[in-house]
């Protein structure tokens, strides 16, 4: 079992897990989307995938028991225990500058994908690209087909809880969103946590 490990706000963390390590999650403060990805070890042109994962599961949110697959069809991780109201999303893309800017910034903006980019580099890795992610704790109502950016649902100390079907790099960035409500009204980012366990 590996210590608690943190997920500094607006930042990205990445760390190996092997097939059959659990990854444990943690909503800190409750009011934190982490952009979640999983590359598979040996080769990382094989990633988790929503696109694959939403046509297998034939849903748009995992629920517990379900695998998620990547994108040469292959479960990569299975939700195995979720103490949030399970309300996670799968259709946004992760952040990034390009996104910022069509929100007014002028300014550079920390970003998921480069959130992604630096965790990997710590650990001599480069992404083959930026994957869509499991954007955990995130709420987008959707209804009719039109999407609305909404305030967690979570509270504090939610968790959810993965098993790795493969040996796997995982990725996080506690998402810097400070625009839109997706980090609670306050649009005010924190730390999350996340533990590897046996």
């Amino acid at each position: 079992m590996s210590r608690l490990q943190t997920i500094p706000a607006r930042s990205g963390k990445a760390a190996p897990v092997a097939r059959g390590q659990k990854i444990k999650v943690v909503n800190t403060h409750g009011q934190q989307v982490v952009d979640t990805w999983a590359f598979a070890q040996r080769d990382l042109r094989e990633f988790m995938s929503m696109e694959h994962t939403r046509a297998t599961l034939t849903k748009m949110r995992p629920e517990v028991g379900d695998a998620l697959y990547s994108n040469r069809r292959r479960p990569i991780l299975t939700l195995v225990e979720d103490t949030s109201p399970g309300v996670h999303d799968t259709l946004m893309a992760a952040c990034d500058d390009y996104r910022y800017g069509l929100l007014g910034c002028t300014e550079y903006h920390d970003n998921c994908t480069d959130n992604l980019a630096a965790a990997l580099y710590e650990l001599g890795l480069k992404p083959p690209e930026t994957p869509s992610p499991l954007n955990l704790f995130m709420n987008i109502p959707w209804e009719d087909g039109d999407l609305t950016f909404a305030a967690p649902v979570s509270k504090e100390g939610d968790y959810v809880l993965f098993e790795a079907n493969l040996d796997v790099i995982v990725a996080f960035s506690a998402c810097p969103q400070d625009i839109l409500p997706i980090n609670g009204e306050a649009r005010a980012p924190t730390e999350a946590h996340f533990q590897i366990l046996d």
